[in-house]
């Protein structure tokens, strides 16, 4: 009865401390940041997502555990012009009546070298999926992790500029996906 006791005590000791590590990981919202960069007429043009959430559980111990959810609210994109910033809310952009939301899930984050990642998982705009690898560098300063990146995706693979905006030397198709999340309750890298 004593054995089975202290087994009943290490199943709710998991239960109520595990997800207590989980729970205690957060997103500095102020510190983070989701940049993009693509070619207009040849001229490199950038702007940032203002609103985006994040749920991420990394054990560095423990990678097969971790994962990666992330929502960025579409119409939060700006490049710093009203005019434009209200065209990127239409259809042929991001639709954010009918696609509000962009999300990337990840299935899997295995270490390279050195403070380096690879998150697998899928990406979702405008109601299109597709699997993608992105590239993370870690890195720590006492209790905060810093995890950055940059992913190419091709734009008209996920509908954004369609129509009359699908002409690549108007508006070129790669746009460079800059990401900053700065994260607390991490473990130790």
């Amino acid at each position: 009865m004593h054995s089975k006791n202290m087994l009943v005590a290490a199943g709710l000791s998991l239960l109520v401390f595990g997800p207590v590590a989980w729970s205690q990981q957060a997103l500095v919202a102020p510190q983070s940041e989701i940049k993009f960069t693509f070619k207009q007429l040849g001229v490199p043009v950038s702007g940032h997502f203002k609103s985006f959430e994040a749920d991420v559980q990394l054990d560095p111990a423990d990678l097969a555990a971790s994962s990666v959810k992330l929502d960025v609210d579409t119409g939060s994109a700006t490049i710093g012009d009203a005019q434009t910033d209200a065209e990127l809310v239409k259809q042929p952009w991001f639709d954010t009546a009918q696609f509000p939301k962009a999300s990337f899930v990840s299935s899997s984050i295995k270490p390279l070298q050195d403070g380096q990642y690879e998150a697998d998982g899928t990406l979702t705009i405008k109601g299109v999926s597709s699997a993608v690898k992105v590239p993370v560098t870690l890195e720590q300063t006492g209790d905060v992790t810093v995890a950055s990146g940059r992913l190419p995706i091709q734009r008209l693979g996920y509908k954004i500029g369609d129509g009359d905006w699908s002409d690549t030397s108007v508006v070129a198709d790669e746009v460079q996906v800059q990401f900053k999340f700065t994260l607390t309750g991490v473990g130790k890298l």
